[in-house]
């Protein structure tokens, strides 16, 4: 037990839920007959339930994906592997399937009343009870901590991702960028700052409670809008940011303005209308400062604009319309 103890020692040691996910895969596959070991990406694309590898063992290793979820080319509907579906579908526990020479057991991790991934293991052996047993611990520890990691991360008003996360997210989907392209065509990473307007008035108005609310409302409004493996995030008072992946500029520019029109229509109890100005920029190599800086200054001339639209820096820039107030040498918004 001593070498198990020492795993889980290990596991809980790390702040990141990639590496703690490598950390329980690699310490599932030192247990007994198993040979092989993987961390399934749940996610909707198109309406439809779909499943891909994320992280998996290979010649006894490790290995993880950074792949967008919906471009990646191993993904597969959940339909295919129909213990499992039916499973998630029950909002159960464990799923397995036996057949000669290979029996697997599937645990979904759950968070928010929803399954984000699932560990999956295999064996040619049937999996025994005191083994079942050991797995199900291993697993319960990684999940709790996950559900503490993913605590920590977010927003305690409306549930987003906070700001201390975004470095982070923001140098994993840099990574992941294809580089500077010009093509409008050409798939890429891109970052969106949204400001709710004249949010200050809706405070003095009807009282922090309804603003609280109207916070509430939008961030949800952002989480039927933009797919599973976009980040969103609250900055703070009525600022979200957003990373949208590998989508083109027309996408982008469509995505955008699909979620201020749906803001612009839906009806905010006791309030009525509110809108937000967005600013947006691609994703170039350089730090989250000066990226989110582009982005807050195409923000500032949407509010500058008129409010309630979409800008985009680059054409913001080549305008020459870009107007930045600056003060103790930083990007002073509004």
């Amino acid at each position: 037990m001593k070498p198990l103890l020492q795993n889980l020692a290990e596991m809980t040691a790390h702040r990141d839920h990639l590496r703690l996910e490598v950390s329980v895969l690699s310490t599932l596959l030192k247990l007994g007959h198993v040979v092989q070991v993987r961390a399934l990406e749940l996610f909707e694309q198109d309406g439809a339930a779909m499943l891909r590898p994320r992280s998996w063992s290979q010649d006894g290793q490790i290995v993880s994906s950074e792949h967008d979820a919906a471009g990646d080319t191993q993904r597969q509907p959940l339909a295919r592997e129909p213990e499992l579906a039916q499973c998630i579908a029950a909002g159960g526990e464990s799923a397995a399937r036996s057949t000669p020479g290979r029996h697997t057991l599937w645990l979904p991790v759950w968070q928010a009343g929803r399954a984000t991934t699932c560990l999956e293991i295999t064996q040619p052996r049937a999996f025994k009870k005191h083994q079942h047993d050991v797995i199900k611990g291993v697993f319960l520890v990684y999940q709790n901590y996950q559900n503490l990691l993913d605590y920590s991360e977010r927003d305690a008003l409306t549930g987003l991702l906070n700001r201390k996360t975004f470095e982070e997210q923001f140098a994993r989907q840099a990574s992941a960028n294809p580089g500077a392209d010009d093509n409008a065509d050409t798939p890429r990473q891109w970052l969106a700052a949204i400001d709710i307007d004249h949010f200050k008035g809706v405070n003095d108005r009807f009282g922090h409670l309804f603003g609280d609310e109207v916070l509430i409302l939008v961030a949800n409004l952002l989480r039927t809008q933009f797919k599973s493996q976009d980040r969103i995030f609250r900055f703070g008072g009525e600022e979200f940011v957003v990373l949208l992946r590998s989508i083109t500029l027309p996408q982008t520019r469509q995505a955008l303005e699909r979620l201020r029109l749906a803001i612009q229509s839906h009806v905010f109890p006791q309030i009525g209308q509110v809108t937000v100005s967005i600013g947006f920029v691609a994703l170039h190599a350089g730090s989250p400062v000066e990226i989110l800086g582009r982005a807050d200054q195409a923000l500032y001339h949407a509010k500058e604009s008129g409010r309630n639209r979409v800008c985009f820096y680059d054409d913001v820039m080549h305008s020459g319309a870009l107007q930045v107030k600056v003060a103790h040498d930083e990007v002073e918004l509004f």
